[in-house]
């Protein structure tokens, strides 16, 4: 860890998993992050074992660019994926709560201030936001995500587990959660993106708040790892990648989480659809 700070404000852990970034990219999430109006937060980042950036690099880049508040820099020692490494990054979290950060967008200063203003105040168990939507130029594409996805919406309030279960409207690089929440769903479902399921677990244990302004500038890229059909070419890779996935996260979801009678009934329902 490098420097230190002394606010009354609690700590916020920003975890990045960090894999093969576009330097520019790069550069430019951490100048944002620098930027940040929040006075207390730390940054732990896991490079996972990055094919052609040399570690070396990346570990510069955040130097260069963190000066306000501690950064911790780590490698795997194999690749493990990014639900793994972000797994890894919740569990070494000293926060009171937790910001997921991917490596190639661009975080609006008074995002942080704004999400833990927000949690503080209605008791969440998780708060997100909206999008500003650019290219891989920097341009801006869209002012909400909810205008290139078109089923994506917003929900807040209570008793969101069931809709959870099949689609997840929390995107993770604009969500903040309670460090203890996003612990305690250790270890993390290997069916569901860290966001989805962190969703799913906040929204069993109390409420998330969804902030209907954009706190970040989000890239679409085109190599995205959640795109909607990310990985399918064919029927056959569509059953291995929606069907066979979707049974495999409703058994184990069944298998380790404690889930309400209601919840119970939309994962039976779901399974007997998708059988």
């Amino acid at each position: 860890m490098n420097g230190c700070m002394e606010t009354d404000k609690p700590l916020i852990s920003i975890i990045m998993a960090v894999y093969d970034p576009n330097l520019q990219w790069f550069r430019e999430q951490l100048d944002s992050l620098e930027a940040q109006t929040y006075p207390n937060l730390e940054l732990l980042v896991i490079d996972d074992c990055s094919p052609t950036v040399p570690f070396e690099t990346v570990q510069q880049y955040i130097e260069e660019s963190i000066h306000s508040f501690p950064y911790q820099v780590q490698q795997n020692e194999k690749n493990l994926g990014s639900n793994d490494t972000f797994e890894k990054l919740t569990q070494q979290a000293r926060g009171k709560y937790i910001a997921y950060c991917d490596q190639d967008d661009v975080w609006l200063p008074e995002k942080l201030e704004i999400l833990q203003r927000t949690i503080e105040q209605t008791g969440a168990k998780l708060v997100c936001s909206d999008m500003y939507i650019i290219d891989g130029r920097g341009h801006q594409t869209a002012d909400s995500i909810t205008k290139v996805r078109r089923n994506h919406v917003f929900h807040s309030g209570e008793n969101l587990a069931g809709g959870l279960l099949f689609r997840n409207f929390v995107t993770g690089c604009t969500m903040l959660i309670p460090t203890e929440i996003a612990q305690q769903a250790i270890p993390f479902c290997p069916y569901m993106v860290h966001d989805h399921y962190l969703a799913l677990y906040a929204a069993l244990n109390g409420t998330i708040q969804s902030v209907m302004q954009p706190l970040i500038r989000y890239r679409i890229h085109g190599n995205n790892q959640t795109g909607v059909l990310a990985g399918v070419a064919d029927k056959d890779t569509y059953f291995h990648i929606r069907i066979e996935e979707a049974i495999n996260k409703m058994r184990w979801l069944e298998e380790n989480v404690v889930l309400p009678m209601s919840v119970e009934h939309e994962l039976a329902q779901g399974m007997k659809w998708l059988h």
